[in-house]
């Protein structure tokens, strides 16, 4: 089964996240092994698309509930880069 968002077909559900609420979820989140130097330009990127989601936020409210949706992506990265660091216990090379 195929699914379309807006006529474009969604082949993932991150995809069908993207279409549907208008939101790359990477440009928010990163992508593992990307340098400073893309760090830096994607996160100046997404300030700007957050700027003009809550500008935007007067007007029309799905602008509204697209800014907040982008804020909380914003505010996972800390914990998933934080959780991504940690190693299991019990998982480390045997003496």
């Amino acid at each position: 089964m195929r699914t379309f968002v807006a006529g474009q077909e969604a082949l993932d559900a991150c995809e069908f996240a993207e279409l549907a609420l208008g939101i790359d979820r990477e440009l928010f989140l990163g992508v593992p092994g990307e340098t400073r130097t893309e760090r830096a330009a994607r996160l100046d990127v997404a300030r700007d698309v957050l700027a003009d989601l809550r500008h935007q936020a007067d007007a029309d409210e799905v602008s509204g509930w697209d800014a907040l949706y982008a804020e909380a992506l914003a505010r996972t990265v800390p914990l998933l880069r934080s959780a991504a660091k940690r190693r299991p216990a019990g998982r480390g090379v045997a003496a």
